[in-house]
């Protein structure tokens, strides 16, 4: 995990303490996995994800470039059949992506891919917090119904 967490640019301190924290939530948040909707590896990659992004807001860091994001949160362990996977699935979330607003897409970026806040993003696009909330929301909702009507298909 702190390899992984290093990979994405934290110092070997750093990932250290992101490590043990995310463990920590790992622990206090068992009880929350639910096995049919991710593996147990996922979840915690997702965890320790979470507080590496926490970690670089504290830090002020740039944010990932988002053709960068697929090779910096997949764990070297993964096999090539996950590694492709998750290349698929990128290109499904993007080519989804498309069929969102330019209001809807602006803050998604924002929000996901240059891991700004909310309040960050209002204060940057000069709007109510609300709107941005709302536009996030609304998107993520276009893009699950789409994801679900995809499935629906095969």
């Amino acid at each position: 995990m702190k390899a992984f967490i290093m990979k994405g640019g934290a110092d070997a301190e750093s990932a250290q303490e992101v490590a043990q924290e995310a463990l920590i939530m790992v622990w206090r948040k068992a009880a929350s996995f639910d096995r049919n909707r991710a593996s147990a590896a996922t979840w915690i990659y997702a965890i320790a994800r979470n507080k590496r992004i926490d970690l670089l807001r504290r830090t002020g860091r740039p944010p990932i470039e988002v053709e960068d994001w697929l090779a910096i949160f997949s764990p070297e362990e993964d096999s090539a059949d996950k590694s492709v996977s998750a290349g698929q699935t990128y290109n499904r979330i993007r080519k989804l992506m498309e069929g969102l607003s330019a209001d809807q897409l602006v803050v998604i970026r924002k929000a996901f891919f240059e891991d700004k806040t909310h309040t960050a993003i209002a204060e940057e696009l000069a709007l109510p917090l609300g709107t941005v909330k709302s536009r996030i929301r609304l998107a993520l909702g276009k893009l699950r119904e789409a994801l679900e009507r995809e499935e629906e298909d095969r």
